[in-house]
């Protein structure tokens, strides 16, 4: 058990039968009261971010999640095969439940898959990943007022902006956060 008051981001804990992780933390104390805990967290199983209020001294249960590197094999339709790396065991994840980590993911990549008592909660996906430009628009002569950038599709069906200088067949190296043109590969 984890006493409220010693939530820090990144925590793990089970409340009400779901599995959070905190991502923000406000203690507020005045005179006459005790203190409220107001704990900003991520339901790991939604992915629906919101506020849990506790009372200070109130407890919840740590949870345990366990990480384990997995490689993508193939796309079956409504799920994604998973293998792992050590006992070659398959496992398939819904595709409704990684829709914005699919562009991101080629086959055979190596990911990290999060497991809670054997029930799966997603994917962990690096920090940035290296993709192949499929299809470019041309560059515009004297477009440059501002950050000049042009539309891209990448491998995985992800369209991003590029800079002009980025034509077809280059690699580049996209933030799994939030999308967006990191630099060349």
């Amino acid at each position: 058990m984890i006493i409220v008051n010693d939530l820090k981001p990144g925590t793990t804990f089970e409340h009400d039968g779901n599995i959070f992780i905190v991502l923000d933390i406000d203690h507020n104390k005045t005179a006459m009261r005790q203190m409220i805990v107001k704990v900003k967290v991520k339901n790991l199983r939604t992915g629906v971010i919101n506020e849990i209020s506790f009372t200070g001294g109130d407890k919840v249960e740590q949870a345990h999640i366990d990480k384990k590197e997995m490689q993508y094999l193939y796309d079956e339709g409504e799920s994604l095969v998973f293998m792992d790396n050590d006992t070659y065991d398959q496992i398939e994840i819904l595709k409704d439940h990684l829709t914005w980590e699919r562009q991101f993911m080629k086959e055979n990549d190596t990911v990290t898959v999060s497991m809670y008592e054997n029930e799966i909660l997603g994917i962990i996906l690096p920090d940035k990943v290296n993709l192949k430009i499929v299809e470019c628009e041309p560059a515009v002569k004297g477009d440059t007022a501002t950050s000049a950038s042009k539309n891209a599709k990448v491998e995985t069906g992800l369209e991003i902006r590029v800079p002009l200088f980025i034509q077809n067949g280059e690699m580049v190296t996209i933030s799994t956060a939030d999308g967006k043109y990191s630099g060349r590969a």
